[in-house]
């Protein structure tokens, strides 16, 4: 064996395609999905390159394109914590149906929101007689494509056989469970608003760069994404827990959890409030 032959073997070698199959063997259906989205995301970026209509103030096409993304990450997410469901769950007819159902409710909101953005209108808010109707059954679809973060929770954390440290564990079982509770109150209060903005022009041309959210007025979006990330911030410092505290200490994830739920209630009050989300970036 050479020299370069035995290095290799004794180093860790990051292999990209060692981890989408590892993703894929975890949870296809979820990962069949994140790679058909983007795969239709490319004509996506394609029409917001040379399309030159705009919807409050930005391309018609970011908004969909966005959302695409969004969930790219969350479906690829949910397919790495699959590997720690008890042996056997991905199998079972229940959740294959159950998986289905997710992955419906996943392509029929991508479609709403590539069709708004077709015709110009808007997706979310749509006070059209049509747009109410669908856009209310988007509400419930959108609840069902957030539940597998409450189902993975409460599986992951019932299993003794994940292989995680308890620090790690808990951090992606927090993670998780507070996806839930906390966008549906942020999601929610927004649709019960029927805007994301408080104060301000309501557009979001010259919005926060990337982002886009508001930097003249209140914006709940900013709470909602940190609703929606919890499962990957918190599972994050997990990892950085365990480096510095012990992997058998699950005191700082706990702790770290409870006040990132308070930051989501704070900068979710700031915005009902009408006060912007770091107005002096950009």
């Amino acid at each position: 064996m050479t020299a370069l032959a035995a290095a290799e073997r004794a180093a860790p070698v990051f292999r990209p395609g060692r981890v989408l199959q590892s993703l894929r063997t975890a949870e296809p259906g979820f990962f069949g999905c994140a790679v058909a989205l983007l795969f239709a995301a490319t004509p996506l970026a394609f029409a917001a390159g040379i399309e030159a209509r705009t919807f409050l103030g930005i391309n018609v096409w970011i908004k969909p394109l966005k959302f695409e993304l969004a969930l790219i990450v969350y479906l690829l997410t949910l397919a790495l914590f699959a590997r720690w469901l008890p042996t056997g769950t991905t199998g079972r007819r229940w959740y294959r149906a159950y998986r289905l159902a997710v992955i419906a409710a996943i392509v029929a909101e991508m479609v709403w929101i590539g069709g708004a953005a077709m015709l110009g209108t808007a997706s979310h808010f749509n006070r059209t007689p049509t747009g109410i109707v669908i856009y209310s059954a988007m509400g419930l679809g959108a609840i069902l494509l957030t539940t597998p973060t409450a189902v993975y929770a409460w599986l992951i954390a019932r299993n003794p056989a994940t292989g995680l440290a308890p620090a790690l564990k808990s951090s992606v079982v927090i993670g998780l469970g507070l996806v839930l509770p906390l966008t549906l109150a942020t999601a929610g209060t927004m649709s019960s608003l029927a805007t994301h903005a408080v104060g301000g022009a309501g557009t979001d041309a010259g919005g926060l760069p990337l982002m886009g959210w508001a930097r003249d007025g209140g914006d709940l979006r900013v709470a909602h994404f940190f609703a929606t990330h919890a499962l990957h911030f918190i599972p994050a410092f997990g990892l950085v827990s365990a480096a510095f505290f012990g992997s058998a200490n699950r005191l700082p994830v706990r702790i770290f959890a409870t006040i990132y739920a308070g930051f989501v209630i704070w900068v979710f009050a700031e915005a009902l409030a009408g006060r912007p989300f770091l107005p002096w970036i950009g």
